[in-house]
């Protein structure tokens, strides 16, 4: 009985695999945040490497986004990071919610609640392990960026 069990597991396990998820790539950059906000070359790479996976339209797969049910825990997570913010599409949305954008970017570093420990786990990502150094550089470009949009656009049109 615990063989028959056993088999079966083994046998929906290897049928799962054939079932795969849409993949989140995308290379149209017409909303991106860098089309409408100052990126410098070293700010770029440090978002790509450490935000990019969760926060936009273009996710770097890791060997292991391979395997169900890996691959749709992967996809669910990503699905939902960008829901929160997606970097591709940043200047789709209203003034008051790009400020809004900034000011959780500027939280969620600052608290080092970003990136999740879940994505550094086990030297899977070494790169996203950010230093302080790398933290303040994110926070300041996010605070300069609230601070260019409290400059040009009217108060009212940055309340969320």
């Amino acid at each position: 009985m615990k063989k028959q069990i056993f088999t079966g597991l083994i046998v929906v396990f290897i049928l799962v695999q054939f079932i795969k998820i849409d993949k989140n790539e995308s290379s149209d950059l017409s909303y991106n945040i860098s089309k409408s906000y100052p990126v410098s070359n070293e700010l770029s790479q440090l978002l790509k490497v450490s935000c990019y996976d969760c926060h936009s339209n273009n996710t770097s797969y890791p060997w292991y986004s391979k395997i169900q049910p890996v691959a749709w825990w992967l996809d669910h997570h990503v699905q939902d990071g960008k829901k929160h913010l997606n970097f591709s599409e940043f200047t789709k949305s209203r003034i008051a919610v790009q400020n809004h954008k900034f000011e959780e970017i500027i939280e969620m570093v600052n608290d080092k609640e970003m990136p999740l420990v879940s994505y550094t786990y086990f030297g899977l990502h070494p790169k996203a392990n950010l230093t302080d150094k790398q933290r303040d550089l994110i926070v300041n470009w996010g605070i300069d960026q609230m601070n260019f949009l409290k400059n040009n656009f009217p108060v009212d049109s940055l309340i969320f």
